[in-house]
């Protein structure tokens, strides 16, 4: 395990991003993305993301500094093509376009198309929260067809993030963010690399016998070599059987088929689906009782007997600010596989071997 400052990641990360065509201010926007990903606890969508993203870029799948259009535009509603741009990039505009529709009028919806991947969605419900907004978020990744429905083998879904943000008066917002499959691709990714294990039975073979070994999903693999799901016959399994199962189909075909992306099949283009609501509660509540309500339940809500072996009974975004606040005092830390994949996808597009040894250090 290597502990790498969090300014210092960045600096790298961005390095990499500049050296593939991106300007600066991409670059550096993907890199604060990916590391407030690892900061928050979400190491499936931080800085193990770069040998992929890279790997996209060269391959014609995602194309850099991309600005989206707006092909549909009402007082309270935008369609948005983000003509397969780096989701760090393309993913803040639809939201900002949502927010400012919102404010507006104290209700929008903005379904965006077409965007390369968009990371940790629970960013884009930060991002909501900060103008005092709610906002739901049902995401697709079209063409990245990973999970099995309830009671199948094959696979014929993508991960299909759902995430819910809540602002709250003078704390952090509530931000209830998962993939709706038992584990998200990226925590895949990171077992794959030296990372935290999977949950048992987190994976299905096309037999239908579970495991948690990663080449089920990759097929064979070495330590920092390339990871193609392709390559594997096996599946990720739905969360919470039927539950899961069907949240995920809704999330394919509001975020997908709904935005225009297209709900997830193969073989086609990668791309991520986001349908968005946003609601201002200024709006729907003048006389302001959300707020009070909100503390109020939440200290009902937490003030429980535990059971056996947990401390304390959390609120979604409590282990992620935990996380983030431990992080960025003491560093990110990365599998020595993760970052071996990471330095591999610097030398490989010129990054400088002294820029390279002096983020260790």
């Amino acid at each position: 395990m290597v502990t790498i400052q969090v300014q210092k990641l960045i600096d790298f990360v961005a390095d990499v991003f500049v050296h593939t065509g991106s300007s600066a201010a991409e670059a550096k926007r993907i890199a604060t993305y990916l590391t407030t990903a690892n900061l928050t606890g979400h190491d499936s969508h931080g800085v193990i993301r770069v040998p992929t993203y890279v790997r996209h870029q060269k391959v014609g799948n995602v194309f850099p500094d991309q600005t989206v259009d707006v092909v549909v535009d009402t007082p309270s509603l935008a369609v948005v093509d983000g003509k397969y741009g780096f989701g760090q990039t393309v993913g803040p505009q639809a939201v900002r376009i949502g927010i400012d529709k919102c404010k507006k009028v104290g209700l929008a919806a903005v379904a965006l198309r077409n965007a390369g991947h968009i990371g940790r969605i629970g960013d884009w419900a930060e991002m909501a929260a900060a103008e005092g907004l709610v906002s739901i978020h049902f995401v697709n990744a079209a063409g990245s067809i990973l999970v099995a429905p309830f009671g199948g083998t094959e696979r014929r879904l993508s991960t299909a993030p759902y995430c819910v943000g809540i602002p709250r008066k003078g704390q952090g917002p509530i931000v209830l963010d998962f993939a709706t499959s038992i584990v998200a691709e990226g925590k895949v990714l990171v077992a794959s690399r030296g990372g935290k294990k999977l949950p048992k039975g987190a994976l299905v073979n096309l037999d239908g016998t579970l495991t948690e070994d990663p080449t089920a999903l990759y097929g064979p693999h070495t330590a920092d070599g390339p990871r193609d799901h392709s390559q594997g016959k096996g599946a990720i399994r739905a969360f919470g059987e039927h539950k899961g199962s069907g949240l995920a189909l809704i999330c394919e075909l509001l975020g997908g088929a709904l935005t225009g992306t297209g709900a997830t099949s193969m073989p086609r283009r990668f791309a991520n689906g986001m349908f968005a609501i946003y609601v201002d509660p200024a709006v729907v509540d003048p006389a302001n009782f959300f707020d009070g309500e909100i503390a109020r339940y939440i200290t009902y809500f937490k003030d429980t007997k535990t059971v056996a072996g947990i401390d304390e009974v959390l609120v979604p975004g409590e282990p992620e600010a935990r996380t983030r606040a431990e992080r960025t005092r003491n560093g990110v830390p990365l599998p020595d596989e993760t970052w071996a994949a990471i330095v591999n996808t610097a030398r490989e597009v010129g990054v400088s071997e002294a820029k390279i040894q002096s983020v260790g250090n």
